[in-house]
């Protein structure tokens, strides 16, 4: 685990008024990279505190797996103190980031005209339900709302014929974090080149429709009025996990060489031979649901371990249908270091992070460093740097 001060953003301290998982999931991204964020919180603290397992209260699970490794200051945005303190700690920041509506910010004299007013080199980011300049603008946004209004919860419907539904993940969040931050990353590489702050917005319904028109634009993306929409292979009823003779197995029969080593492990090179559809990308476009129901029947007779086995050897992409709980006894997981175990007053947290080397960290208690930042504000004018 590095050291804040070799890390790719040290020194750059973050202004975060942030909440619930999108735009903590952005800031966290930003403090792992060795970025110093100011998490601001209201005096009952980000709602998130009280999801998820927790072992003391306002420490619930959901809560620390978006905010490790940021600062907690207890600001009342409402109060004219607290928007005072607010501007005071804004003149040591590189960057500003909030998920708060336009409304509501532009309220309390924190929209983008008025920050960048008082520090014109800043950058200056707004993450939103929607974009800020089209009828939508303002409306609120949640993740099931945005999972539904993309067409994201449409598709379920569409490949199994049964109701729409929701992927029982928070996508549309964590999606628009990560977009988000890698839209600052940009956004502190042009202000190191030119010394220029910049305004950015970035929305939930745009980054989740364009997730899901990339996949699904079909003919649409020659002739935007007509045509069919949707990419055939992700919407046969017959791309799930298959079942075996005793479980479940994930495989994906994908290019040529791959079907044709499933046949000749099958003992059946003669059905590859005689059908054009299995032999070619091309052919196999229009097939979809004869080539995937096939591999769908050859799976049923045997067990997930014949399978695994067989066409692991064969060098065939598949692997087992874990349970969440299978993930924290993983060996290549565990082998990688992707789960990281964190101590704090004897209690100990594990946090998990795909970015090797990133910086590891406890998640704040509410205000845990509200004296750290507000009072040196009010009496230097500068909050310290740490």
């Amino acid at each position: 685990m590095s050291d804040r001060q070799t890390m790719p953003l040290a020194g750059i301290r973050i202004l975060d008024l942030t909440s619930v998982i999108m735009g903590p999931v952005c800031t966290q991204i930003l403090a792992g990279y060795g970025a110093e964020v100011i998490k601001v919180e209201p005096p009952e603290g980000d709602i998130m505190r009280h999801a998820g397992a927790k072992q003391e209260p306002g420490m619930g699970a959901m809560f620390l797996h978006s905010n490790r490794g940021k600062r907690s200051i207890v600001v009342d945005l409402k109060a004219q103190q607290g928007q005072a303190t607010i501007r005071e700690l804004l003149q040591s920041a590189d960057v500003f980031v909030h998920n708060i509506r336009p409304a509501a910010i532009e309220r309390i004299g924190l929209d983008q005209a008025s920050v960048r007013a008082l520090c014109p080199n800043i950058i200056y980011a707004e993450l939103t339900g929607y974009g800020i300049a089209g009828p939508y603008a303002g409306r609120p946004a949640f993740d099931d709302v945005i999972q539904a209004e993309s067409g994201l919860a449409s598709l379920f419907s569409q490949q199994s014929g049964g109701a729409p539904a929701y992927l029982p993940a928070l996508i549309a969040d964590r999606l628009t974090g990560v977009t988000a931050a890698h839209r600052i990353l940009a956004a502190l590489m042009h202000r190191q080149r030119t010394g220029e702050g910049e305004y950015l917005n970035v929305a939930m319904f745009e980054t989740m429709a364009e997730f899901v028109l990339s996949d699904h634009f079909g003919q649409r993306t020659f002739d935007l009025g007509s045509g069919d929409i949707g990419y055939s292979r992700l919407l046969t009823p017959y791309r799930r996990p298959y079942q075996t003779a005793d479980g479940y197995i994930a495989v994906i029969v994908y290019n040529d060489k791959h079907w044709k080593s499933f046949f000749d492990v099958i003992g059946d090179p003669e059905t590859f031979a005689r059908n054009s559809c299995f032999q070619t990308a091309a052919a196999r476009a229009d097939s979809y649901d004869h080539i995937y129901r096939v591999v769908e029947e050859v799976l049923a007779k045997e067990t997930t371990a014949h399978w695994l086995q067989t066409l692991s050897a064969a060098e065939i992409p598949c692997a087992p249908v874990n349970s969440v709980e299978h993930l924290l006894d993983d060996e290549h997981l565990r082998s990688t270091g992707f789960l990281q175990k964190h101590a704090r007053d004897g209690s100990v947290e594990w946090a998990a992070s795909a970015l090797p080397g990133i910086r590891a960290a406890v998640s704040p208690r509410k205000g845990e460093h509200t004296e750290d930042y507000v009072k040196a504000s009010r009496t230097s004018g500068l909050a310290p740097a740490t």
